[in-house]
């Protein structure tokens, strides 16, 4: 829908003559290029003409208006960090565009020992002849409109350079560099470096910096272990769904096999008894988790527990809905007689196997919403392949 939207109105604009002109791109958007088609009375031209649309100009009163404002602008632009022109500690920010106008910017200054056209200051002058009065500096800056030769304006201030007030601390620190640097010098031909004593009058005690590669070694370590630990809670959790999505697969059989036992005869342990005989015959071997819990299950049963509490603690071991209720089916026959358990049964194969159907078309639906998302990719595929050599071909 986007695409067809977007194909119509395209057309609707190549098709809706210009009367009026094409509208310019507004101050410092540059210029664009229009591809145009011509149609001369009595005859066509078919190659398109392209022609290259400059950005609006400024007239002579908004160039005037456009200085003033840039030069505005420059007292704030070129401080940097400092606070005023008063009293500079930092370097300046001598910029050569003013962002936003197209204005060029470019710097004279007197004092190039003391700063250069960039703003930096030089620390070794400005230390030297700055301390107690400072030192003035004039900046004069030249402003170029970039639209048109001859227009320029100029920009001229003062400023005081001092040396940066440094802190206790800076001092210590930058006393304890000169000392190291010193030490370093006159221990080159020895084996050890010496460190210094003192520095700034106060003794100096120095320490390797710990190392913090034990602490990510511990970290890391600490979010393997989660990860262990999630990953292990993952496939156990993997699993149980595993061992219920196969036991509800395995139950109608077991009912149904239960269903024909009985009604041929057996009683209801035989008949347990016999289907984990066949399971035990069989030829693929192979664990199915249901005919495990009624392995042992019968193992219980000959170990001397009651043939009732068995099946009760059958259906708990299961965890399953389905199992639980067979095994409490089976339990309460026993207790009130074996009278009408087949019919109970087969009414509960007859809803297992329906249950079953049902599951197995609810897996299908999902498995076929799964496959959406590689269907729409394909889908996007086709129509990138169909459509862009569609659409060169137009251009072309």
């Amino acid at each position: 829908m986007l695409g067809t939207g977007i194909t119509v109105y395209d057309y609707r604009e190549s098709e809706t003559e210009i009367t009026e002109g094409i509208s310019r791109n507004t101050y410092g958007q540059g210029k664009r290029t229009e591809e145009l088609k011509v149609y001369a009375e009595g005859e066509n031209i078919e190659e398109h003409i392209e022609v290259e649309i400059s950005e609006r100009a400024y007239t002579q009163e908004e160039i005037q208006d456009l200085f003033v404002r840039c030069i505005h602008r420059l007292d704030t632009l070129i401080l940097g960090n400092n606070e005023s022109f008063d009293h500079i500690e930092e370097d300046l920010n001598l910029i050569t565009e003013i962002p936003g106008e197209p204005v060029t910017v470019s710097w004279e200054l007197d004092r190039y020992d003391v700063m250069n056209v960039h703003g930096q200051l030089n620390e070794e002058t400005v230390k030297e002849e700055g301390a107690g009065q400072g030192i003035m500096v004039t900046l004069q800056a030249v402003l170029t409109y970039k639209e048109e030769e001859g227009k320029q304006a100029l920009y001229e201030c003062n400023v005081m350079v001092y040396p940066k007030e440094m802190s206790e601390e800076d001092r210590l620190y930058q006393a304890v560099r000169e000392e190291l640097e010193e030490s370093n010098e006159n221990t080159r031909t020895e084996s050890l470096f010496i460190l210094p004593k003192e520095a700034a009058g106060r003794k100096l005690h120095f320490y390797r910096r710990m190392d913090t590669r034990g602490g990510i070694v511990i970290v890391m370590a600490v979010l393997i272990f989660v990860l262990l630990y999630a990953l292990k809670w993952q496939n156990q959790e993997k699993e149980a769904e595993k061992r219920r999505k196969q036991m509800r697969l395995d139950y109608p059989e077991i009912v149904s096999k239960l269903t024909l036992l009985l009604g041929a005869g057996m009683t209801a342990k035989r008949a347990w008894k016999k289907i984990v005989s066949d399971y035990d015959k069989r030829e693929h071997k192979g664990r199915r988790y249901a005919y495990e819990e009624m392995k042992y299950t019968c193992r219980e049963m000959d170990s001397g527990i009651m043939e009732s509490e068995s099946y009760e603690r059958f259906g708990r071991r299961c965890g399953v809905q389905e199992y639980i209720r067979l095994g409490a089916l089976l339990s309460q026959n026993l207790r009130k007689g074996t009278k009408g358990l087949n019919d109970l049964l087969y009414l509960e194969m007859v809803q297992s196997f329906e249950e079953r159907k049902a599951r197995a078309k609810r897996l299908g639906e999902e498995a076929g919403t799964k496959l959406l998302m590689p269907m729409f990719l394909m889908l996007g595929v086709v129509l990138v392949i169909v459509v862009v050599p569609a659409f060169f071909s137009i251009h072309i």
